[in-house]
């Protein structure tokens, strides 16, 4: 094998949290010379410590501030096919054990190994998310990898993920094997049919992190009137349907949406019990407020209000409106699950904003439940980011 180039961390860089598993080398934690600023995008190196010792090989980007991205401890390690097929296999091993159908997150990202990389699989069909400049560089043989280890027919590209643009990425969606399906796709969960549209929907399509969350708050639906705020194609009104929810309204400001949601409760036999509002999430609890409606289970799960620091106190001020104006429309003893994706607001921070808003609501809460994303969503420890989803369950 050629000489890689390498990548060397400054003397007073912290080599220990490397060796300890931290996934990611910033720009100013190294020594970026002629040499290595011409390394094009994507480009596989030998990471180095300042007195030259190996740490492993990382892929390289040296327009994005996550200058590394650890790909394996090896620092001889060849990021080829071979390897892909390797970590993939391993990825869907952990998905085969915890579900009976194919329809999980199959690849997410540093949890898995491979960082940047999102994989959502939908039967036949998987949805890649290439949010890193080395895996755009290898997209070709990780689409075969892909096919070669799970046997799916169709392969899409997206590239709606926010990291794309800090990576220096196109935002251009492609059908890289296969076809793309002509109909939303029907995902079987907790008891309910959701609609994923997985070439002009959000995301891949579905959010599968909060399916647990989704099953928690089904327990607690029991015969209970249910407002799904920000709900999306209907993710926790349908669940809670199918735990005996005697009603649910879902609201959303996208009509597309909605109208997912609405197939997805006539797919599940809920058409009867479930309607939908389209309008902006504030201000229809507002009217819901003024028009005196109460619910016996109440969720908000907004989309990210804090995706990074610079938006964080923004943020959380958003999310203790959303507490403030949802804690009055949940009837006495009923439950409020409120829900955050923002990577930057922490737990501690985002219940800190919530009981804010709930107080502010002149309402007293039990703490029931704190959820996070499913096990297809495994956390790297070493990397709070991917521990981001938050769902609290509060009985008021």
């Amino acid at each position: 094998m050629p000489d890689r180039p390498v990548l060397r961390l400054k003397p007073k860089a912290n080599a220990r949290a490397i060796r300890r598993g931290a996934p990611w080398v910033f720009d100013n934690e190294l020594v970026l010379d002629r040499r290595t600023k011409a390394l094009a995008p994507g480009s596989i190196a030998r990471l180095e410590d300042a007195e030259r010792t190996p740490l492993g090989t990382v892929a390289v980007n040296t327009a994005s501030r996550i200058t590394g991205r650890m790909l394996d401890r090896d620092a001889e390690a060849v990021i080829d096919g071979a390897w892909l097929q390797g970590r993939l296999s391993r990825a869907l091993a952990l998905r085969e054990r915890l579900y009976d159908a194919p329809f999980y997150r199959l690849v997410h990202a540093e949890g898995d190994g491979m960082p940047g990389v999102v994989i959502d699989r939908f039967g036949d069909t998987a949805v890649i998310q290439p949010n890193a400049a080395w895996a755009e560089v290898l997209l070709e043989p990780l689409t075969d990898a892909l096919v070669a280890v799970t046997g799916v027919t169709n392969v899409l590209k997206n590239s709606g993920g926010r990291g794309r643009a800090l990576e220096g990425l196109d935002d251009a969606d492609a059908v890289l094997r296969g076809t793309a399906p002509d109909a939303p796709v029907p995902v079987a969960m907790n008891g309910a049919t959701y609609m994923a549209d997985l070439m002009g929907g959000q995301k891949t399509g579905l959010f599968y992190d909060q399916r647990d969350n989704h099953a928690f708050a089904a327990r607690l639906a029991g015969d209970a009137r249910v407002l799904d705020v920000f709900s999306h194609v209907g993710g926790f009104a349908l669940a809670a349907l199918a735990g005996g929810a005697s009603r649910a309204l879902a609201v959303d400001g996208s009509a597309p949406a909605l109208d997912l949601a609405t197939r997805g409760a006539e797919a599940s036999g809920f058409a009867d019990r479930f309607e939908t509002r389209q309008g902006d999430a504030f201000a229809t609890m507002e009217a819901l407020a003024e028009e005196g409606a109460t619910f016996d289970l109440v969720i908000c799960d907004p989309p990210a209000f804090a995706p990074g620091k610079p938006a964080l106190e923004k943020g959380l001020r958003a999310y203790e409106r959303v507490a403030r104006l949802a804690a009055p429309l949940v009837a006495e003893g009923g439950t409020l699950v409120l829900c955050s994706c923002s990577h930057a607001a922490d737990l501690s921070a985002f219940t800190g904003a919530c009981l804010r808003g709930i107080g502010r609501a002149h309402r007293w809460a039990q703490l029931l439940h704190t959820g996070g994303a499913g096990p297809d969503h495994p956390l790297l420890p070493q990397l709070a980011e991917s521990g981001y989803l938050k769902a609290l369950v509060f009985r008021l």
